[in-house]
């Protein structure tokens, strides 16, 4: 069995999580709406996740809506003590599977409350505030002080232990750390996708976690020649090396890759066994001048 220690550990809120975690996305229904079409499997990937020593999950109760939280909830709960759930606010879904901002004050303590009750948890471990940027899509500038103090009010009442932020630009980050401690950045970000490459040098520096959503390219998998042809030398998938090159990015990147597959687990935990000679790295670090 792989062993996820393998990539090390790093801060994320109340103690240190190993470098490999889970992201929860996947498994709802198609379009990541409704219930997944085997939710046995469902509840047997997240048993295998924490059972082969990942302790780190990222989800959101707007996953379904409430799918998956409750999968969560039903496949873990009781929650190992060392287990860390992070969860995010700021979206919700439309009964036509469309996805809405859902952030004014209001919208943020629903959805807080909403997490606690699918989860059954007392407090959230951590929250992500989901800024809704460019229509939902890319991080935009603009102020996200009122979203941010309405999670920082919910932290004081004891609800929330820390809050990160997901979506965001450099400045965001600025503004909401002269309100409070941000816990981890969580943006979009992967071997071809890099504008946060300063972003994540910058929150090194700070002992900041950031935690790249799409790792391996979100909905439209990476495609690269150059990322096929070292996975095939290195004896692995394109993305098992796309996921090990990010590894090798920086010492405070937390990889979150989501499945519903028990053989995509397996295969994604392996990442962490890829050692990335540096002529490798080179070869990959050029590859999103060339797509």
């Amino acid at each position: 069995m792989t062993d996820i220690l393998k990539a090390g550990t790093y801060q994320l809120g109340d103690g240190r999580v190993k470098r490999m975690g889970y992201g929860a996305m996947q498994l709802s229904g198609p379009g990541i709406f409704g219930p997944p079409g085997d939710r046995d499997t469902a509840i047997a990937v997240l048993r295998e996740a924490v059972e082969s020593g990942i302790d780190h999950i990222d989800t959101s109760d707007f996953y379904g809506p409430h799918v998956t939280n409750q999968i969560i909830r039903d496949a873990l709960h009781p929650y190992p003590e060392e287990l860390l759930i992070v969860t995010k606010v700021g979206a919700k879904r439309g009964a036509d599977a469309s996805w809405n901002p859902a952030q004014t004050p209001a919208e943020l303590r629903r959805a807080v409350h909403d997490n606690l009750r699918n989860l059954n948890v007392d407090v959230l471990d951590v929250v992500n505030l989901r800024v809704w940027g460019d229509q939902g899509h890319g991080p935009a500038e603009g102020s996200i002080e009122p979203q941010f103090t309405a999670l920082v009010e919910l932290q004081e009442q004891g609800l929330i232990r820390h809050i990160g932020l997901s979506n965001v630009t450099a400045s965001q980050v600025d503004e909401a750390q002269k309100i409070a401690p941000v816990a981890c950045v969580q943006n979009h970000y992967n071997l071809a996708h890099r504008s946060d490459d300063a972003l994540i040098d910058k929150l090194d520096r700070q002992n900041i976690p950031y935690v790249p959503f799409f790792p391996l390219g979100g909905f439209t998998p990476l495609q690269s020649d150059t990322l096929s042809k070292v996975a095939q030398r290195a004896g692995a998938t394109p993305m098992q090396v796309a996921l090990a090159w990010l590894l090798a990015r920086s010492g405070n990147i937390l990889l979150i890759p989501g499945t519903s597959s028990l053989e995509h687990l397996r295969e994604n935990m392996a990442a962490v066994d890829i050692d990335l000679p540096e002529d490798m790295i080179a070869e990959l670090d050029g590859v999103e001048s060339r797509l």
